[in-house]
């Protein structure tokens, strides 16, 4: 078993060797940001220091990316990301009320986690898929022309599936 503090160092050495990679290259503070992502499953404050003080950036600069897109996350997402489209189409045709099913399903709200680490729900605005509206996606799998009772049937199947084994919901 890996102890906390060798799998931290372990980290820390894989995203300091990616600065030092990317200080390279013009423009070097997105792709940091996104293997930050990927080695820490988040870009929190303390990672933004760093980032900062490495790439001569400032603090509010890079927060202002991390903030502005979705690919960034402040704190840790489950193994199974839940996104729920509220754009106007699927709003309109009840994308609301998926939302609230998986929250009461999974007893979170928007942006939270469950304590097991499994599932992370996000509301996201448009992911251009109007014409199958209502949408949601699981790990970026698109379950179009959704309703509630398909949203709990893909909890009911998949409850406790990492990433890389959760099964295609049918459109």
């Amino acid at each position: 078993m890996v102890s906390h503090n060798r799998l931290e160092d372990e980290r820390a050495s894989l995203f300091y060797n990616a600065i030092s990679k990317h200080k390279q290259s013009p423009g070097p503070l997105m792709p940091t940001l996104q293997d930050a992502q990927r080695i820490f499953g988040c870009v929190p404050l303390e990672i933004q220091k760093i980032i900062s003080k490495e790439l001569h950036e400032s603090i509010a600069k890079i927060n202002g990316v991390v903030t502005f897109y979705s690919q960034f996350s402040l704190t840790p997402k489950g193994k199974n990301t839940i996104s729920v489209c509220l754009g106007t189409a699927c709003y309109v045709k009840g994308s609301q009320g998926i939302l609230g099913a998986f929250t009461d399903e999974l007893k979170i709200k928007n942006g939270e986690t469950t304590k097991d680490g499994l599932y992370t729900l996000e509301a996201t605005r448009c992911i251009g898929a109007c014409g199958l509206a209502p949408v949601f996606c699981m790990n970026e799998r698109v379950c179009g022309r959704a309703n509630v009772q398909k949203a709990k049937a893909m909890l009911q199947s998949n409850p406790k599936l990492p990433v890389e084994e959760t099964q295609e919901v049918v459109l």
